[in-house]
Protein backbone atom coordinates (compact mmCIF):
# COMPACT_ATOMS: atom_id res chain seq x y z
CA UNK A 1 0.00 0.00 0.00
CA UNK A 2 1.35 3.55 -0.62
CA UNK A 3 -0.36 6.48 -0.20
CA UNK A 4 -1.81 8.93 -2.85
CA UNK A 5 0.49 11.77 -0.73
CA UNK A 6 2.94 11.78 1.96
CA UNK A 7 0.48 11.94 5.46
CA UNK A 8 0.68 15.23 7.32
CA UNK A 9 2.95 15.28 10.42
CA UNK A 10 1.92 14.12 14.19
CA UNK A 11 0.41 16.98 15.53
CA UNK A 12 2.32 16.94 18.94
CA UNK A 13 3.11 18.76 22.20
CA UNK A 14 6.28 19.52 24.70
CA UNK A 15 6.87 17.21 27.44
CA UNK A 16 8.49 18.69 30.65
CA UNK A 17 11.73 17.96 31.25
CA UNK A 18 12.90 16.41 28.24
CA UNK A 19 12.79 16.87 24.16
CA UNK A 20 9.95 14.29 23.77
CA UNK A 21 6.62 14.98 22.29
CA UNK A 22 3.54 13.75 23.23
CA UNK A 23 1.54 12.92 20.72
CA UNK A 24 -2.24 14.42 19.97
CA UNK A 25 -4.85 12.60 18.82
CA UNK A 26 -8.22 14.71 19.41
CA UNK A 27 -8.45 17.92 21.57
CA UNK A 28 -11.97 17.85 23.69
CA UNK A 29 -13.50 21.25 24.75
CA UNK A 30 -16.05 21.45 27.75
CA UNK A 31 -17.86 24.44 27.40
CA UNK A 32 -18.76 26.96 30.06
CA UNK A 33 -17.49 24.94 33.20
CA UNK A 34 -17.15 28.23 35.37
CA UNK A 35 -19.88 29.45 36.86
CA UNK A 36 -18.83 33.32 36.69
CA UNK A 37 -17.75 32.33 33.07
CA UNK A 38 -21.41 30.70 32.55
CA UNK A 39 -23.13 33.59 33.65
CA UNK A 40 -21.09 36.13 31.50
CA UNK A 41 -21.99 34.19 27.72
CA UNK A 42 -26.12 34.30 29.10
CA UNK A 43 -26.35 30.83 30.93
CA UNK A 44 -27.70 28.92 34.25
CA UNK A 45 -24.50 27.11 35.80
CA UNK A 46 -27.17 25.29 37.74
CA UNK A 47 -28.70 23.90 34.76
CA UNK A 48 -27.18 23.48 32.60
CA UNK A 49 -25.32 20.27 32.16
CA UNK A 50 -21.46 19.86 30.52
CA UNK A 51 -21.14 20.09 26.80
CA UNK A 52 -18.49 19.03 24.62
CA UNK A 53 -16.84 20.53 21.29
CA UNK A 54 -13.90 19.97 19.67
CA UNK A 55 -10.35 21.20 17.86
CA UNK A 56 -8.55 19.41 15.05
CA UNK A 57 -5.23 17.88 16.46
CA UNK A 58 -3.30 20.38 14.26
CA UNK A 59 -4.40 23.75 16.04
CA UNK A 60 -1.62 22.83 18.57
CA UNK A 61 0.82 25.71 19.34
CA UNK A 62 3.70 25.76 21.51
CA UNK A 63 4.45 28.14 24.00
CA UNK A 64 6.41 31.11 22.83
CA UNK A 65 5.33 31.23 19.14
CA UNK A 66 3.71 33.88 17.66
CA UNK A 67 -0.15 33.52 16.48
CA UNK A 68 -1.16 35.75 13.48
CA UNK A 69 -4.62 37.51 14.17
CA UNK A 70 -6.78 34.76 12.57
CA UNK A 71 -8.85 35.82 9.43
CA UNK A 72 -13.11 36.58 9.14
CA UNK A 73 -13.05 37.91 12.76
CA UNK A 74 -13.30 41.06 15.13
CA UNK A 75 -13.44 40.03 18.24
CA UNK A 76 -10.61 37.62 18.66
CA UNK A 77 -10.72 36.13 22.40
CA UNK A 78 -8.34 34.24 25.16
CA UNK A 79 -9.39 31.88 27.28
CA UNK A 80 -7.07 30.38 30.47
CA UNK A 81 -7.92 26.99 30.67
CA UNK A 82 -6.32 23.25 32.73
CA UNK A 83 -5.31 20.50 30.08
CA UNK A 84 -6.06 16.88 31.36
CA UNK A 85 -3.94 14.92 28.69
CA UNK A 86 -5.14 11.02 28.34
CA UNK A 87 -2.33 8.44 29.03
CA UNK A 88 -4.82 5.29 29.21
CA UNK A 89 -7.50 4.02 27.05
CA UNK A 90 -11.22 4.05 28.35
CA UNK A 91 -14.97 4.07 27.46
CA UNK A 92 -17.78 3.98 29.95
CA UNK A 93 -15.39 4.85 32.83
CA UNK A 94 -15.85 5.97 36.34
CA UNK A 95 -15.58 8.80 37.85
CA UNK A 96 -13.49 7.61 41.06
CA UNK A 97 -11.41 5.00 38.08
CA UNK A 98 -11.11 8.58 35.69
CA UNK A 99 -7.44 9.58 37.09
CA UNK A 100 -5.75 6.93 36.27
CA UNK A 101 -6.12 7.28 32.55
CA UNK A 102 -4.76 11.01 32.82
CA UNK A 103 -1.02 11.01 31.99
CA UNK A 104 -0.24 15.07 32.72
CA UNK A 105 -1.60 18.00 32.91
CA UNK A 106 -0.89 21.46 31.07
CA UNK A 107 -1.40 24.93 30.67
CA UNK A 108 -3.80 25.73 28.07
CA UNK A 109 -5.25 29.14 26.04
CA UNK A 110 -8.47 28.20 23.87
CA UNK A 111 -8.16 31.02 21.11
CA UNK A 112 -11.89 31.98 20.11
CA UNK A 113 -13.16 34.05 17.22
CA UNK A 114 -16.13 35.29 19.35
CA UNK A 115 -18.09 36.77 16.71
CA UNK A 116 -18.26 33.99 14.76
CA UNK A 117 -18.88 31.52 17.80
CA UNK A 118 -21.95 33.70 18.90
CA UNK A 119 -23.34 34.32 15.37
CA UNK A 120 -23.44 30.15 15.12
CA UNK A 121 -24.72 29.82 18.73
CA UNK A 122 -27.65 32.34 17.72
CA UNK A 123 -28.52 30.31 14.13
CA UNK A 124 -28.31 27.27 16.19
CA UNK A 125 -25.35 26.14 13.73
CA UNK A 126 -21.82 24.45 15.00
CA UNK A 127 -19.17 26.24 16.92
CA UNK A 128 -16.23 24.83 14.58
CA UNK A 129 -15.94 28.35 12.66
CA UNK A 130 -15.26 30.27 15.71
CA UNK A 131 -13.49 27.16 18.34
CA UNK A 132 -11.44 25.37 15.53
CA UNK A 133 -10.03 27.39 13.24
CA UNK A 134 -5.75 26.92 12.84
CA UNK A 135 -3.57 27.73 15.67
CA UNK A 136 -6.22 28.08 18.40
CA UNK A 137 -4.95 25.60 20.77
CA UNK A 138 -2.15 27.01 22.48
CA UNK A 139 -0.50 24.27 24.92
CA UNK A 140 1.82 24.27 27.11
CA UNK A 141 4.99 21.46 27.86
CA UNK A 142 2.99 18.95 29.97
CA UNK A 143 3.76 17.81 33.32
CA UNK A 144 3.53 13.83 33.87
CA UNK A 145 1.23 13.24 36.74
CA UNK A 146 3.79 11.29 38.66
CA UNK A 147 5.60 14.81 39.20
CA UNK A 148 2.45 17.04 39.62
CA UNK A 149 0.16 15.11 41.07
CA UNK A 150 -3.49 15.49 40.03
CA UNK A 151 -4.37 19.65 40.06
CA UNK A 152 -7.72 20.22 41.37
CA UNK A 153 -7.33 23.40 43.20
CA UNK A 154 -4.95 26.36 43.08
CA UNK A 155 -4.72 29.60 40.56
CA UNK A 156 -5.27 30.03 37.03
CA UNK A 157 -4.61 33.44 35.71
CA UNK A 158 -4.36 35.09 32.72
CA UNK A 159 -2.78 38.37 32.06
CA UNK A 160 -2.81 40.70 28.68
CA UNK A 161 0.25 42.86 28.20
CA UNK A 162 0.69 42.52 31.89
CA UNK A 163 -2.83 42.98 32.80
CA UNK A 164 -4.92 40.47 34.72
CA UNK A 165 -8.34 39.18 33.05
CA UNK A 166 -8.64 35.94 34.49
CA UNK A 167 -8.34 34.85 37.93
CA UNK A 168 -9.95 32.07 39.72
CA UNK A 169 -9.31 28.82 41.08
CA UNK A 170 -9.37 25.40 39.94
CA UNK A 171 -11.44 24.44 42.68
CA UNK A 172 -14.23 26.96 40.99
CA UNK A 173 -14.75 24.05 38.07
CA UNK A 174 -18.34 23.43 37.87
CA UNK A 175 -17.87 19.71 36.90
CA UNK A 176 -14.65 17.93 37.54
CA UNK A 177 -11.75 16.78 35.69
CA UNK A 178 -12.48 13.27 37.02
CA UNK A 179 -16.25 13.54 35.96
CA UNK A 180 -15.46 15.77 32.58
CA UNK A 181 -13.59 12.26 31.89
CA UNK A 182 -16.37 9.76 33.01
CA UNK A 183 -19.05 11.85 31.27
CA UNK A 184 -16.97 12.26 27.64
CA UNK A 185 -16.14 8.59 28.10
CA UNK A 186 -19.18 7.70 28.39
CA UNK A 187 -20.23 8.69 24.75
CA UNK A 188 -16.79 8.62 22.95
CA UNK A 189 -13.98 5.95 23.77
CA UNK A 190 -10.90 7.90 25.19
CA UNK A 191 -7.05 6.75 24.02
CA UNK A 192 -3.60 8.01 24.78
CA UNK A 193 -2.89 11.50 23.04
CA UNK A 194 -6.61 13.00 23.93
CA UNK A 195 -6.28 16.13 25.15
CA UNK A 196 -9.24 17.59 27.13
CA UNK A 197 -9.34 21.61 27.88
CA UNK A 198 -11.66 22.13 30.99
CA UNK A 199 -13.26 25.25 30.48
CA UNK A 200 -12.52 28.80 31.35
CA UNK A 201 -13.12 31.04 34.23
CA UNK A 202 -14.88 34.42 33.74
CA UNK A 203 -13.15 37.47 32.29
CA UNK A 204 -12.72 36.60 28.82
CA UNK A 205 -12.31 39.39 26.07
CA UNK A 206 -10.85 40.50 22.85
CA UNK A 207 -6.61 40.64 22.09
CA UNK A 208 -5.37 42.58 19.20
CA UNK A 209 -2.52 42.65 16.99
CA UNK A 210 0.68 43.54 19.06
CA UNK A 211 -0.51 42.14 22.24
CA UNK A 212 1.02 39.54 24.67
CA UNK A 213 -0.90 36.75 26.58
CA UNK A 214 0.14 34.85 29.80
CA UNK A 215 -1.79 32.02 31.26
CA UNK A 216 -0.79 30.87 34.54
CA UNK A 217 -1.18 27.56 36.52
CA UNK A 218 -0.24 27.08 39.90
CA UNK A 219 2.16 24.20 39.76
CA UNK A 220 2.22 24.24 35.96
CA UNK A 221 4.04 27.10 35.31
CA UNK A 222 2.98 29.65 32.42
CA UNK A 223 2.13 29.95 28.49
CA UNK A 224 2.83 32.69 26.60
CA UNK A 225 1.52 33.96 23.02
CA UNK A 226 2.20 36.84 20.91
CA UNK A 227 -0.42 38.10 18.49
CA UNK A 228 0.77 38.84 14.98
CA UNK A 229 -0.48 40.90 12.42
CA UNK A 230 -3.59 39.53 10.95
CA UNK A 231 -3.79 36.52 9.03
Amino acid sequence: MAFVFDPPAQPNVAVVGTDDRLPVRRIFCVGRNYAAHAREMGKDPDRDPPFFFTKPADAVVDTGETVAYPPETENFHYEAELVAAIGKAGHNISVDDALSHVWGYAVGNDLTRRDLQLKAREQGRPWDWGKAFDRSAVIGPVHAVEAVGHPDKGAIRLTVNGEVKQDADLDELIWSVPEIISILSHSIALAPGDLIMTGTPAGVGPMVEGDTCVVEIDGLGTIETQIGPRA
